[in-house]
This record gives C-alpha cells, structure tokens and sequence, in this order.
C-alpha cells in the first residue's frame, strides 16, 4: 500500500497540470459546426494535427476564438477568413484549389507517375540486360543439350 501511496503523491502534480476546456453552447448545431470546425483547422505548433487533438497554447487560443465566433453568431465561412487572414493557408487542412496550390493537389500524382515510370525502365532494362547476356555459343550449347535429351 505504501508504493502505490508514494506513486500518487509523484502523480498528483501532473494531474494538477491537466486542463480540460469545456464549452457550453445553448444549441446543439453551433456545438457541431464548433466540433467540425476545430476538425477542419489545423494547428500551427503540432502541424500534423487539428486543433480538436492538439494540446498547443496556440490551439487553445484558437478554439477559444472559434467558440467566441460561433456563440456570437458568426458563420462557418467568417470563421474560417478570420483564422485564413490571421494565420495563412496553412491553417487549412483541404486548401482551396487555386494556382498557388496546385502543386498540394497534383504533386502527389506527379511523383507517383514519375516514380512507376522509372521502375518500368529499370524493369525493361534488366529485361535486355537478361536477353543479351546469352552469346551463341551458348546458344549453340543449350541446342545440344536439348538435342541429347530427345533422342
């Protein structure tokens, strides 16, 4: 019982540090544009994550601003300008499909194309690296052999 004492004690300071950010909404549609919208926006800190899953001072801040929009009214597509404005493109997970972004969109593909492209030429020349290998001589050799077993 003593350890089990001693390790609560060491853990006790962590829990402390936790925080847990609840928001309280007085319709169920503004909490689920809330919900989708930290979904939809990415964190600038942990760049691999939404704000929903992030745990960054930067996320919090911007789910506060995200909530205080929403309570006070504003759409879905103000939102998203405001977090654009203030914190660039990146901040989107699906960027618009603009000339600056065409590369997020098509790059993917590219490298894909480019990558089977140069497999099939190295396929194809192992293929003749194979075929020329065999002089006539051992052509001529291979001849025999199957000859020999025939008869």
């Amino acid at each position: 019982m003593r350890p089990l004492g001693w390790l609560l004690l060491l853990l006790f300071p962590v829990l402390l540090m936790a925080r847990v950010e609840v928001y309280q909404f007085d319709d169920p549609a503004k909490e689920a544009r809330y919900k989708r919208l930290i979904e939809e926006l990415r964190c600038l800190v942990c760049q691999n994550q939404n704000l929903a899953d992030s745990n960054a001072e930067l996320a919090e801040d911007m789910r506060r601003i995200t909530y205080e929009m929403i309570v006070r009214g504003e759409t879905d597509e103000q939102v998203i300008t405001f977090m654009v404005e203030r914190y660039g493109e990146f901040v989107l997970y699906r960027p618009p499909f603009q000339r600056s972004t065409l590369m997020l969109w098509f790059g993917p593909f590219i490298i894909l194309g480019i990558t089977v492209l140069i497999l099939l030429l190295f396929i194809r020349r192992r293929a003749a690296e194979r075929a020329e290998s065999l002089t006539a001589a051992d052509h001529e050799r291979a001849r025999k052999l199957l000859d020999d077993q025939q008869t």
